[in-house]
């Protein structure tokens, strides 16, 4: 018993380690099959590995804070469609590399739904990064001062979902545009992007600030894109 405890220790087999220690714990080896004895060692250990990855994921994601798909409500006066959702939710739109542009007013849900659709494609193996809009220009602009710039593109565009948040608070200045020009050429019809604006799609093109770049970018976002337009008074009023 205690060389197959080493074994799985040096393997780092973790998960098949706790089970192994359980089942001797409790009696229950005796009881077991070597075929099920194995089957179960196999899948505690799986699951272990699943649930590292998807902490890993979501902790390097970077999320304001937690959300959850099965906690959105779908109240008439949102706008929100369930069933829009649970399309959302097969992460197929991660797989063919669309966009989801979410907009609605002030506290009406567009970061938690960002954030929920993050937090689920966290776990399902799925690489996330979430940033607000100004700290990520923010990153870039340092980036680009300490020449590192090039390996924060490749960064991002090899991101499986990248979440911008609050998009549109203010008017992007030349050197910004261009660097959204860049990271949504870069994902264009590869990785998948959600970006969430009090603003509508239609006025995203005075806050780009100017119109050939403008097209581009929007070109690029809105082609086979999800549009989400979430309406009603601010939740946090109900909270």
């Amino acid at each position: 018993m205690q060389n197959i405890q080493q074994y799985l220790s040096e393997l780092r087999l973790g998960g098949m380690l706790q089970q192994w220690e359980s089942l001797n714990e409790t009696n229950q080896m005796a009881g077991l099959s070597l075929t099920e004895g194995l089957q179960l060692l196999l899948q505690t250990e799986t699951e272990h590995r699943q649930e590292r990855r998807t902490n890993r994921l979501t902790r390097n994601a970077g999320f304001r804070y937690q959300a959850n798909l099965s906690d959105i409500a779908y109240t008439p006066q949102r706008n929100l469609d369930k069933n829009t959702i649970h399309h959302l939710a097969t992460n197929q739109y991660i797989r063919d590399g669309r966009a989801v542009l979410i907009s609605g007013p002030t506290g009406c849900g567009k970061s938690y739904l960002a954030s929920a659709l993050g937090y689920h494609s966290c776990d399902h193996g799925f690489k996330t990064a979430y940033f607000n809009m100004q700290k990520l220009l923010g990153k870039l602009k340092i980036a680009r001062a300490d020449g590192s710039i090039i390996k924060v593109f490749d960064k991002l565009a090899k991101t499986n979902l990248l979440i911008i948040d609050d998009f549109g608070l203010t008017v992007l200045e030349a050197q910004a545009r261009l660097d959204l020009l860049e990271i949504i050429e870069d994902r264009h019809r590869k990785k998948a992007t959600i970006i969430a604006s009090q603003l509508p799609v239609s006025h995203w093109y005075d806050i780009i600030g100017d119109d050939t770049i403008a097209d581009a970018i929007l070109d690029r976002l809105t082609s086979h894109a999800e549009i989400l337009e979430l309406k009603g008074e601010s939740l946090r009023k109900t909270m």
